[in-house]
């Protein structure tokens, strides 16, 4: 290992940065300075001596990745960005949490160029990080798996600041767990322990041995503690020997314990919890530059000389790294043209030609759960698509998630009788966990460009939600697969039914929620939730079994029900009124089409002309033109019926004043689903008079 070279310059680039993290916060008057400060010397041994990474291009496949997990101290990173020349300028810290900024209160994946994904609550970023870590084995084992460790260009590390706030959080313990299990040696945590938050000393909530909790999960643990001397020494080269020796625990992740003081040097409030989220006052500020040697009257000032060797030294060092990159990822596509062409069509995000020509075709008059229908779809996807992969919180039996045939994503010491694993494995086992499944898949999106999915049932998308919406706010295609959809999952009761979760989805800006109707609706569900890459999609799936519909080719007719390739549209006409003309239209979702089609039957027989529309995503459904939206729930047809087993929430915006809900708007009971549908009013004799109700409410 090369000693680290560290000049004066640098310890007045890393005093630059801090002066420039207390000036930001106070010009706003709000922010989070403290870590900032105290971290600047570690942030910037990351981003000026220790990083792979190119500041001109930021979608460099061979770079490092950073997360800063503690976002709140976005500075911390903003610093490093404008010091190295990514992009950010003097005026962007000046303008830090104001509107139109690059510099918001957190960092935000896609808004500011070098963040690599959005870290606001607490927690989300180490465990997406575990994620990230995934991918990068995943990834080289699709494109280079027979390469020496460390000799391929698909070998990178996955580095992260992550804070105290971050070790509480549970969703880190739960990706932890599955880090150390999965033996992810590209992945390097640095924890700023400086054991303050908001409300000061952190004693008084979190006391725990973290070195020995790490340990106990499997992580190469060790410690730098800049308080051990009696006074505080910033040992610069101490922590890059730490990293160093992280990074070659190729078969651990690495965390790096740093005891550091939070706010250091400011004179009166280093070490206390005003200094975490607060400005740090005239005062303090002016007394703080003293101590650097910063002229306190002045603001926002770079000397020449910092700003002109942090930009060099990151150019000069992206160069000569990216030319020895290059020329070991030029040999690789020489020898490997069949991988090569994988590669470009993945970062093109393209699907393979044909794709839809693998999708299963379900024969009509059986009877399907949807589960058991995506679970055929996405073996047949995954036979063409070497990119898919992914599994379920401890539930593939009931979520039908697992690719056939396919070694689990495990090191081979963990196999069982059930599951071989291998690295490069492509089925995920999250264990029971959640949360950090829904993280986890959020990393490997953000990775790079496989297509990663989670299961589990759609009442524990609860313990996910946080991650999901990350998902969403980052507009990024994550693809959730939730299960057992509502109370007909049956007998085990109202704690696994879920009621409100469809309404409480669907009110997440810029998230999907596909509820398909039948099996071949979902094959075409999936089908659209891959050609999609603005946003995630949660795919909601019967545990019971429904009937598979007879359809026609393209657009209802008569008593031929439409194509299931109408799924794209987000709701479509399933079958219309005989004269094209409704009475009333009814709308329905997934396994209460059926229902819905049911009660059409019986209303024709007492002369009532219906419309049934399926509507497995009204977040597509929104995206169609008016014209279309017009055609498929004309503005003329007010008697309108809305048909799901869950809450109606979802529903008024296009029942109106007459239309009416046939939903549930209570908890579940224990009970076999015939029953519950039938004891709470899901059926066709209940759609039926609400239909009735509403044409006769003009």
């Amino acid at each position: 290992m090369a000693p680290l070279h560290w000049d004066p310059i640098d310890d007045r680039a890393v005093d630059t940065a801090r002066v420039l993290a207390a000036d930001a916060v106070e010009k706003v008057g709000n922010g989070h300075p403290g870590t900032a400060m105290s971290l600047a010397p570690v942030a910037y041994l990351l981003y000026q001596k220790v990083m792979r990474r190119d500041p001109a291009d930021h979608h460099w496949l061979g770079r490092d990745r950073f997360i800063l997990s503690a976002g709140h101290s976005s500075l911390t990173q903003y610093v490093q960005l404008y010091l190295a020349g990514d992009g950010l300028e003097l005026v962007d810290l000046e303008s830090l949490r104001t509107w139109g900024s690059k510099t918001p209160g957190h960092p935000e994946y896609g808004h500011t160029d070098g963040v690599e994904i959005t870290t606001g609550p607490l927690g989300q970023g180490l465990a997406s990080a575990v994620g990230f870590a995934y991918a990068a084995r995943y990834e080289r084992g699709l494109f280079d798996p027979d390469a020496a460790a460390g000799e391929s260009p698909f070998d990178h590390h996955v580095f992260v600041i992550a804070s105290d706030g971050d070790l509480e959080e549970g969703v880190t313990s739960e990706a932890s767990s599955l880090a150390g299990h999965q033996q992810l040696g590209n992945l390097v945590v640095i924890y700023d322990s400086n054991q303050i938050s908001i409300e000061d000393d952190t004693d008084i909530a979190f006391t725990e041995d973290v070195a020995k909790r790490y340990e106990a999960y499997g992580w190469h643990v060790q410690t730098v503690d800049w308080k051990k001397a009696g006074e505080y020494v910033e040992d610069v080269a101490e922590l890059d020997e730490a990293i160093a020796a992280a990074k070659a625990e190729t078969g651990k992740p690495s965390i790096i314990v740093l005891k550091t003081i939070i706010g250091w040097p400011a004179p009166n409030k280093q070490n206390t919890g005003k200094i975490h989220g607060s400005a740090l006052g005239a005062d303090e500020l002016a007394a703080t530059k003293q101590v650097l040697g910063f002229d306190p009257e002045k603001h926002f000032v770079v000397a020449d000389e910092v700003i002109e060797h942090t930009r060099g030294n990151a150019r000069d060092r992206a160069a000569e790294a990216k030319a020895a990159w290059q020329e070991s990822f030029d040999a690789w596509a020489a020898a490997n043209p069949e991988r090569k062409s994988l590669l470009d069509r993945l970062e093109a995000g393209e699907l393979p030609d044909g794709l839809e020509a693998a999708l299963p075709v379900f024969e009509a008059g059986k009877d399907l759960s949807t589960r058991a229908a995506s679970g055929k779809v996405i073996n047949a996807l995954a036979a063409q698509l070497p990119e898919l992969w992914g599994g379920s919180a401890d539930l593939a039996e009931s979520n039908l998630t697992t690719i056939n045939d396919a070694a689990s994503f495990i090191p081979e010491q963990w196999s069982t009788h059930e599951f071989s694993g291998n690295p490069y494995g492509r089925v995920l086992h999250f264990g029971i966990r959640e949360h950090a499944m829904g993280s986890i898949i959020n990393g490997i999106v953000l990775h790079g460009p496989t297509r990663a999915f989670g299961g589990t049932f759609l009442i524990f998308s609860d313990y996910m939600r946080p991650a999901v919406r990350l998902a969403a706010l980052m507009g990024i295609p994550s693809i959730f697969v939730w299960t057992h959809d509502s109370v007909a999952l049956g007998e085990d009761g109202p704690t696994h039914q879920p009621i409100e979760q469809l309404s409480a989805l669907r009110a997440i800006p810029n998230l999907s929620v596909v509820r398909p109707a039948d099996a071949n609706e979902t094959a075409y569900a999936w089908l659209e939730i891959l050609k999609r890459r603005g946003g995630p999609a949660g795919i909601a799936l019967t545990r019971q079994n429904i009937p598979v519909f007879e359809r026609g080719e393209g657009a209802a007719s008569g008593d031929t029900l439409a194509s299931a390739d109408n799924v794209s549209q987000g709701a479509y006409v399933l079958a219309d009124a005989a004269s094209g003309t409704p009475d009333v239209i009814l709308i329905a979702t997934g396994s209460e089409v059926q229902v819905a089609l049911a009660a059409r039957e019986q209303l024709a027989a007492d002369g009532v002309a219906a419309r049934v529309v399926s509507a497995p995503s009204l977040e597509w459904f929104e995206e169609q033109d008016a014209e279309y939206r017009e055609s498929v729930l004309p503005a003329s047809v007010t008697a309108r019926v809305s048909v799901e087993a869950g809450l109606a929430l979802s529903w008024y915006r296009y029942l109106g004043t007459r239309g009416r809900a046939v939903s549930i708007e209570h908890f579940g009971a224990s009970a076999d689903y015939k029953t519950l549908f039938r004891e709470f009013g899901i059926t066709a004799e209940a759609v039926v008079a609400a239909a009735k109700e509403s044409l006769a409410s003009a």
